[in-house]
C-alpha cells in the first residue's frame, strides 16, 4: 500500500518560513515526478509546483516563484517544499502527490496523479 505523509505545516506569521516534508512508503519515489498542491476551503485547488524524478527539472505556480522551492531526496524517499516570504494568501492545506507518465507536467497541473497524501495545513496570519 503507496502511502504519502506530508508534515511540516503550522501557523506562521506573514515573512515567516516554513518547510514541509512528503515522505512516501510502499513504493520508491525514484522514477516518479511529484508535485504540491494546496486549497483553501470552499474554492478551487491549485497547483503549486512540479519537481521531476531526478529533480533535473522544477516548476512553479506563478504566485510563488522565488519563495518556494520543491526539492527531493530519492534516497529518504521524501520530497519537500521550502516556503519563503510567506503571505497570508498561502493559508491553505497542502497536499503532495505522485505520478507517472510521459508528460508529468501536465498531469500534475490537471491534478491527474496515481497517490496523493491527506494534506498539512498551512496558516499564515497577517
Amino acid at each position: 500500500q503507496v502511502q504519502l505523509v506530508e508534515s511540516g505545516g503550522g501557523w506562521v506569521e506573514a515573512g515567516g518560513s516554513l518547510r514541509l516534508s512528503c515522505a512516501v512508503t510502499g513504493r520508491t519515489i525514484n522514477g516518479y515526478p511529484m508535485g504540491w498542491f494546496r486549497q483553501v476551503p470552499g474554492k478551487e485547488r491549485e497547483f503549486v509546483a512540479a519537481i521531476s524524478w531526478q529533480g533535473l527539472s522544477t516548476h512553479y505556480k506563478d504566485s510563488v516563484k522565488g519563495r518556494f522551492t520543491i526539492s527531493r531526496d530519492n534516497a529518504r524517499n521524501t520530497i519537500y517544499l521550502q516556503m519563503n516570504s510567506l503571505k497570508p494568501e498561502d493559508t491553505a492545506v497542502y497536499w503532495c502527490a505522485m505520478t507517472s507518465g510521459g508528460n508529468y507536467l501536465g498531469q500534475l497541473q490537471s491534478f491527474d496523479y496515481d497517490y496523493r497524501g491527506q494534506g498539512t495545513q498551512v496558516t499564515v496570519s497577517s
